[in-house]
């Protein structure tokens, strides 16, 4: 990485850290660094998530803080408990552990004690309107906002209404609890905003003991400061919504510092899609097999595509936290996993797309079979101590079509007919002849080796442009490949037409079978 590079890292890292480090220089907070990943269980977590869980869990460790995992589990309609054990592994394969695993859920009788506190305050009321008329008249930036007609209902009967909602006399939709704030402010979010819906649904956890949830808005903040949290870390389209965060903690009776919220840039790359809503759009219409299909950017997922969780954490670390968003190339995560890969991984050799090819002047053996040799090969050439292994090496071999031409383009330096090239940790071998069928396809290639080549190394040190890799026909065994491509064309899905699957790339995968 270049200088250049290197301080736009550093600048991009800095701002979360800095503040953490004044707010601990002033004492700001009477307790130690407390930091939380708040996910909701409607889904498997993503490569966006993965930055939001390093910066959460890497910021509370360098500052000998915790951080805690924490289930947004207000919509019973969307939720369920495979997600949640889903999501703790997940967390625990990227190498992190919560210091607790809590839930929204948790605090339904406090939040219900608050909401009443809040009623009797004179600071929320139950409205009678629909979500559209509400919607409606919220207005807009430069439209003025409309009062509801409950707006001014006296407490008393706002909280017989609340319990009634709480006791299931209501259907869905009749009413909702909203903040009474200012019908004219600047930011939407404080415009009497909705505190709790009614939803005739089991909940996973809490099961049927419950008919109205709250809104994000009002659990999140709140379960922040039940829990201790000092830094609310959330992503840039949050943004709006701190104000009213700290609007909800500054009307409750808090014994202690109350936490705030600091936004930073979400995690978007090429050629993917991150949303939830889409990603589930792609399982149920089959365009991928589910929530592990290899194409897409579930952890999960590039888990079961064999990236390694310390690769997904160094490629989180190095973009860092910005203050703008912006969207990376995909090739950067690979290029992180590629490295980690070059360094741990041993090598095995394996022909995707097989032609023979038969060394006419291979010996025989003493009882006049073809003979076979078992050839020393290096099992990763980037660690001497995964040491080395023994592959046989024959007279009939398989290499890759692709490495074979009659007619080669410019610069190819691969086997062709009167071309000497190396096979990997064998011998140099020279094409003499080659076999097509009627239809011009490859059928077999035919060349001689020197028998001083031995390991790849000519005795009087002249030199080839091309080593290949090959199996010996003899002791091949078969099998399947998938070879994956990118899920999307566009390198940014859906922004030309509105719709991601106008853009699927409908040759993502491939198998081949041998």
């Amino acid at each position: 990485m270049n200088d250049k590079a290197d301080s736009d890292v550093e600048a991009r890292t800095n701002f979360l850290q800095e503040m953490i480090s004044e707010d601990i220089k002033k004492r700001r907070f009477n307790r130690s660094i407390r930091t939380r990943f708040p996910p909701e269980p409607n889904g498997y977590l993503h490569i966006g998530h993965a930055k939001a869980i390093c910066l959460d869990f890497d910021l509370a460790n360098e500052f000998d803080g915790t951080c805690n995992l924490r289930f947004d589990d207000t919509n019973p309609d969307t939720e369920d408990k495979a997600y949640v054990e889903g999501i703790i592994n997940d967390l625990k394969w990227l190498g992190y552990e919560p210091e607790i695993i809590c839930y929204a859920s948790d605090y339904f009788d406090q939040l219900y004690a608050w909401a009443e506190l809040l009623i009797n305050d004179g600071l929320a009321y139950v409205d009678d309107q629909s979500s559209a008329q509400i919607s409606e008249q919220r207005g807009g930036f430069g439209k003025p906002g409309v009062e509801s007609p409950f707006r001014t209902r006296h407490s008393e009967e706002n909280l017989k209404l609340f319990r009634q909602m709480r006791d299931g006399a209501f259907p869905e939709g009749h009413c909702v609890l909203r903040a009474r704030i200012d019908m004219q402010h600047d930011n939407m979010q404080l415009r009497d905003p909705v505190m709790y819906r009614i939803r005739h649904a089991s909940h996973y956890r809490t099961g049927d003991h419950w008919c109205i949830y709250p809104t994000y808005d009002w659990a999140h903040g709140q379960g922040d400061a039940i829990e201790g949290i000092t830094h609310s870390l959330c992503t840039l389209e949050f943004s709006d919504n701190r104000d009213l965060y700290s609007w909800f903690l500054g009307k409750l009776p808090l014994s202690d510092q109350a936490p705030y919220q600091t936004e930073f840039a979400r995690l978007e790359l090429t050629h993917t899609v991150t949303s939830k809503r889409k990603l589930r759009d792609l399982i149920d219409n089959g365009v991928v097999s589910g929530w592990d299909d290899p194409r897409l950017p579930t952890l999960r997922a590039l888990k079961k595509r064999g990236y390694p969780a310390s690769s997904v954490r160094s490629f989180c670390k190095d973009i860092g936290a910005a203050r703008t968003n912006s969207r990376h190339a995909i090739e950067l995560l690979e290029s992180y996993v590629r490295v980690k890969l070059n360094s741990v991984s041993q090598r095995r050799m394996a022909i995707l797309k097989p032609v023979k090819l038969t060394i006419t002047n291979w010996p025989d053996d003493e009882n006049g079979d073809p003979l076979v040799e078992w050839r020393e090969v290096i099992n990763n050439p980037e660690n001497e101590l995964d040491g080395v292994r023994l592959v046989p090496f024959s007279g009939t071999l398989y290499i890759e079509e692709d490495d074979f031409k009659v007619n080669p383009p410019p610069k190819f330096f691969r086997l062709t007919p009167g071309a000497e090239v190396r096979l990997r940790s064998g011998y140099f071998i020279t094409c003499n002849d080659y076999v097509e069928n009627s239809s011009g396809e490859l059928q077999e290639i035919y060349c001689t080796y020197d028998p001083d080549t031995a390991g790849g190394k000519a005795p009087d040190n002249r030199k080839v442009k091309a080593t290949l890799h090959w199996v010996s026909a003899e002791h091949a065994v078969t099998g399947a490949v998938s070879l994956y491509d990118r899920l999307f064309t566009a390198e940014i899905p859906g922004e030309a037409t509105g719709d991601v699957m106008d853009d699927l790339n409908h040759q993502s995968v491939e198998t081949l079978s041998n």
